[in-house]
């Protein structure tokens, strides 16, 4: 069986590191890399281990059975593909409901990497989570380098300056790597999660908890949110409101997995907080948790700056790549037996992450 790496088209991440490959390769299946697929999260061709076969981009599509990707291949490419192959990437099946028909169309066995399970037995092999906590310390640095004030509290002899404000707005895996970074560089840190249990994990971090009673929770969501009453979003809305006024950065990061993202600061919001102030919304694509976000763009509202993007990890490419490498990896080893793919559907990461198959 040959496994194929693909080239991203639209940022620097690759599937599998070198590393990553020195592990399948010991699965007894043969690989091949896209000519350059890790040149721009500095990895040579030439770093892949011996046994690795560099290709054009058309030969990997043409020779592999099992096509590994972070981003789904494009419609025109799939159609090219023959039937039975495999195909992994991030799928979102839950976004769009005609990515599963449309690969099972095509006789394409699809895995997503976003349908695995978040529980302790899948822990190595999620890749939501890996690649949402670059995104949370990504999301500070960002709005470090746009704020136009320090961070920290310093005393000089020219005089002192307070410590900036940041208020994280929903406190799972990414929020809890804002508040983290954002104590670790000396700001005063405020969050908010309509979780429980997520109180204790903010506190321990050293920050504040805004507390908004009333919450709806559902331990089945997978770190995700879950829809709430009016009058709880009523109650929300005061809340965020107070902080955000006096907030320096708002970083947001609240998704429902299978809808739009909620609405957690309003425009009103926005006009309220103060000049030189900056949102970063890691929601963006969903919709975004600020009413005035721009997916993939970077605007200006009254002097704040709202920053719109999802896809943070992939500033970080080499990091990104290797965390994502392991988690695919150990994926994959659950399949690949004595150089074959073998599905196993008593095997729920299996089960969960299959959204087509071959026939």
């Amino acid at each position: 069986m040959q496994l194929g790496i693909l080239k991203e088209q639209k940022e620097g991440r690759v599937a599998i590191v070198p590393k990553g490959c020195e592990q399948l390769l010991g699965l007894d299946i043969g690989i091949l890399l896209e000519t350059g697929a890790g040149e721009a999260a500095n990895f040579a061709d030439s770093d892949y281990p011996e046994g690795v076969k560099a290709a054009s981009r058309a030969e990997v599509l043409k020779q592999a059975d099992l096509l590994v990707s972070i981003h789904p291949l494009a419609d025109s490419e799939m159609d090219k593909l023959e039937a039975g192959k495999t195909v992994v990437a991030l799928f979102e099946p839950f976004r769009d409901d005609a990515v599963a028909p449309a690969l099972d169309k095509r006789k394409l066995r699809a895995f997503s990497l976003d349908m695995i399970p978040r529980t302790t037995l899948a822990q190595s092999m999620d890749i939501l989570s890996s690649m949402a906590s670059i995104a949370g310390y990504k999301a500070v640095l960002l709005a470090a380098h746009t704020i136009p004030r320090y961070f920290p509290m310093l005393i000089t002899a020219a005089g002192s300056v307070k410590p900036s404000r940041v208020l994280v707005l929903g406190a799972g895996v990414a929020g809890l790597q804002a508040i983290a970074t954002a104590k670790r560089l000396g700001a005063m840190v405020e969050a908010f999660d309509v979780r429980a249990a997520a109180r204790e994990e903010v506190l321990s971090l050293g920050a504040k908890f805004v507390d908004v009673e009333g919450a709806a929770e559902d331990t089945s969501a997978g770190g995700y949110a879950v829809k709430q009453s009016e009058e709880f979003l009523a109650r929300q809305r005061e809340a965020v409101q107070q902080s955000a006024a006096k907030a320096d950065v708002v970083i947001t990061t609240a998704q429902i997995r299978s809808g739009k993202a909620p609405i957690l600061l309003s425009a009103e919001t926005v006009h309220l907080m103060k000049p030189g102030s900056v949102v970063i919304d890691l929601a963006a694509s969903t919709g975004g948790n600020c009413e005035l976000t721009e997916n993939e763009k970077t605007i200006n509202v009254n002097g704040v700056t709202i920053i719109g993007d999802s896809n943070l990890a992939a500033l970080m490419p080499q990091d990104a790549s290797t965390l994502f490498s392991n988690n695919l990896v150990n994926f994959l080893k659950l399949f690949i037996k004595e150089g074959e793919i073998s599905i196993d559907m008593e095997n729920e990461i299996i089960s969960s992450a299959l959204i087509t198959t071959e026939s």
